[in-house]
């Protein structure tokens, strides 16, 4: 009994976050409040105030919803066979390619993220701890395989992280927009050529 209620609860939490979802995605999510998420299921807001504290953490459960599919993603790329430098290419391209989708098909939703980084949010922190250590396990790869030099995966996950975040960071994404050069892949070769360097 207490399992079918906790999945009950589970379900209506990722009905209200979904919600939230499409709703900054059509009208913003500044402008979207508890009242409109409500309405849409059907509920009182006093009930989607039982499975959320304030609107603020349904800001957060979006925002976090959409770094797991990163994640995801992510962890996709860096598990697939094949040199590490290859994995290291495409894991940064593809979070390139769905920040600037993001940006450019979902001008709306993507505000929530430039909010989230400019304002620091905790789950931004947790976002680039778990992206820094799927870095890390595929440089390590990269280390055992003789592809890369030997040395510390973590720190040089953090070194290929700051070198391409231009390209990673939502808002630094379109503020560098009008600055041609360097270009991902020049970066990533940067990148690349510095992990494969001998003392």
């Amino acid at each position: 009994m207490k399992n079918s209620s906790a999945q009950r609860e589970g379900d209506t939490q990722l009905d209200i976050i979904g919600v939230a979802e499409r709703l900054f995605h059509e009208v913003g999510f500044q402008k979207t409040t508890v009242g409109d998420i409500a309405r849409e299921l059907h509920m009182s807001p006093a009930n989607v105030y039982r499975f959320f504290g304030a609107k603020a953490e349904i800001n957060v459960a979006v925002c976090s919803r959409i770094f797991g599919e990163i994640e995801a993603s992510a962890t996709k790329i860096a598990r697939a066979s094949g040199p590490a430098g290859k994995s290291l290419r495409n894991l940064m391209a593809a979070i390139e390619d769905l920040n600037s989708q993001r940006f450019l098909s979902d001008r709306k939703l993507h505000e929530l993220f430039e909010t989230a980084y400019n304002e620091n949010w905790p789950i931004v922190r947790e976002h680039a701890d778990k992206m820094d250590k799927i870095l890390a396990q595929i440089i390590s790869r990269g280390m055992a395989a003789g592809e890369f030099k030997a040395g510390d995966s973590e720190l040089a996950a953090i070194l290929v992280r700051s070198a391409c975040v231009r390209f990673l960071h939502p808002r630094l994404m379109v503020e560098c927009a009008q600055d041609p050069e360097p270009t991902l892949d020049q970066m990533i070769d940067f990148c690349l050529a510095a992990l494969a360097e001998r003392a």
